[in-house]
């Protein structure tokens, strides 16, 4: 079985038993994907707590990176080949699919490519080693301003590099321009207009989705990031809450 969901942020409980009762027939071939903002944030105890009890799940969780990762942490882990892409290993059991990978999972090929604009940095990234930055935060908090603070809770690796964007261009030309899905964590650019009625903005990387739209044959897109659970249209879903099976 193969299932796909929204963003995370850190809280999984949907992955309990009363929320996903399919589990119980799952072992570790069996998958649940994330579509971006996994939560993969710190070490803290808080994580590695979570992330144990994941651990213990008797299915394996695949994410894609989304704009709220800890791309420091990411970083640090090790690149492995798996099921024809690349990973790295969160856990043995939770796994981040790397951008611009082609993964064939129970028979059908999975393109995956993570990452997206944040949309809540409108009143400025502050730089972690500011002498002012408390004061700044007291300030920026007092107003209910939109901000993030480099290395803690903004990374420019939220949007790929020229060489993602290029190794997926690679990747999709080797496989024909063809494949089962796309997982990713934002939407081509005519998918996120019609979903949020423009009130998203165009950036490199929903106008990169949006020619991989025009030129790849595909049967469904997957992605997260909207904090939605709706079709676009018959090929396009967005998906934050719902856990949907595919497979």
């Amino acid at each position: 079985m193969i299932f796909v969901t929204g963003d995370c942020h850190g809280n999984y409980g949907r992955f309990d038993l009363p929320w996903f009762p399919a589990q119980e027939e799952m072992d570790r071939q069996d998958y649940v994907i994330v579509c971006g903002d996994f939560g993969y944030w710190d070490q803290s105890r808080e994580q590695e707590y979570v992330l144990k009890q994941l651990e213990r799940k008797n299915f394996t969780i695949l994410f894609v990176s989304g704009n709220h990762e800890n791309f420091d942490l990411l970083a640090d882990l090790p690149v492995q080949e798996w099921n024809g892409g690349k990973v790295q290993f969160v856990r043995e059991n939770v796994i981040h699919l790397m951008r611009g990978q082609m993964f064939t999972l129970q028979g059908r090929k999975f393109f995956t490519f993570g990452g997206a604009r944040s949309h809540d940095i409108q009143d400025g990234i502050l730089e972690a080693d500011d002498p002012e930055l408390p004061q700044k935060v007291i300030k920026l908090n007092r107003a209910g301003a939109l901000y993030r603070i480099r290395h803690l809770s903004w990374w420019e690796e939220e949007m790929p590099s020229l060489a993602e964007y290029q190794e997926g261009e690679q990747t999709l030309q080797k496989n024909q321009w063809t494949c089962d899905y796309i997982i990713s964590h934002c939407a081509p650019s005519s998918a996120q207009a019609a979903l949020s009625d423009g009130e998203f903005k165009t950036d490199e990387l929903t106008e990169y989705f949006e020619k991989i739209k025009a030129s790849c044959q595909y049967r469904t897109w997957y992605f997260g990031h909207y904090h939605e659970d709706m079709w676009i249209d018959e090929k396009h879903r967005a998906l934050y809450a719902e856990i949907l099976q595919i497979l």
